[in-house]
């Protein structure tokens, strides 16, 4: 492929949004994004050893600084779900835990310029590598419809299967209503993890889509090169208020989600 310099701005935009796929299954029944599936692995193994290397040295007196950041960190996310879910399930401060700051550290990678990426990895002949898992679909909707399996779980642990099944019926309009009551409820949950993956999924895409426009303006003579610097700038900045916002909103509907799967109507 061209060196980066020879790229039309449309083409340096497409390329970095292309995935590194490889077909898996007879005549590619199935395509893999390899870069989105490293990287999603990579972030949730660096989020469990930055916890390992806290409890390493954890101490019951005056904590290390990172011990101490950590124990923040993590009294701030069990206050939310506390507060938010109204069960008895002990599932579900770990649960708002592994989304938090998983999806905190993949938005993260956001701060880093693509073409830093794309440079590295060039160098040993790879030459796709979308680096922030979040904007991709398949991350997204893999971990909403993971979320959809624990609602799902959450409510018959909760209700029994004879008395969801009954509910998921009946309510709201009552048992004469059945056909429109099964339609209702089958949309209302459907909604939920398709809502929750393009939620990130938009925000994410969009802002990746809006750095790679100013990347692209930094290259149009000395007068892009300043605009270029001053809009990426304030772009970042605005970007680091937007990427734990929304690891926090996914977080917290998850958390809804599990308490409304839960209760009866």
């Amino acid at each position: 492929m061209a060196a980066e310099a020879e790229l039309t701005p449309t083409s340096y935009i497409q390329h970095h949004l292309q995935n590194l796929t490889v077909q898996v299954g007879e005549g590619g029944f199935w395509t893999l994004h390899v870069d989105t599936f490293v990287t999603a692995v990579a972030m949730g193994l660096l989020m469990v050893f930055m916890f390992w290397l806290a409890t390493r040295k954890a101490t019951a007196g005056v904590p290390g600084k990172w011990q101490a950041f950590v124990e923040i960190c993590l009294e701030f996310v069990d206050r939310q779900a506390r507060d938010t879910y109204h069960g008895t399930s002990k599932l579900v401060t770990p649960i708002a835990i592994t989304l938090f700051f998983w999806i905190l550290l993949m938005n993260l990678l956001k701060m880093i310029p693509a073409d830093f990426f794309a440079t590295v990895l060039g160098w040993f002949g790879i030459g796709y590598w979308k680096p922030v898992p979040t904007a991709d679909v398949n991350a997204t909707l893999g971990m909403s419809i993971s979320v959809f399996f624990l609602m799902i779980f959450f409510a018959l642990r909760a209700k029994g299967l004879g008395h969801f099944t009954l509910e998921f019926l009946t309510a709201p309009f009552g048992k004469w209503m059945m056909p429109f009551n099964l339609i209702l409820n089958t949309v209302e949950w459907l909604s939920k993890p398709i809502s929750l993956a393009m939620r990130l999924f938009g925000n994410m895409f969009g802002g990746e889509i809006v750095f790679l426009l100013i990347w692209v303006l930094g290259g149009a003579g000395i007068a892009g090169m300043f605009a270029g610097a001053a809009f990426g700038f304030g772009w970042m900045i605005f970007h680091l208020l937007v990427i734990p916002l929304q690891a926090f909103i996914f977080m917290m509907l998850s958390i809804v989600y599990l308490s409304l799967s839960e209760d009866s109507h």
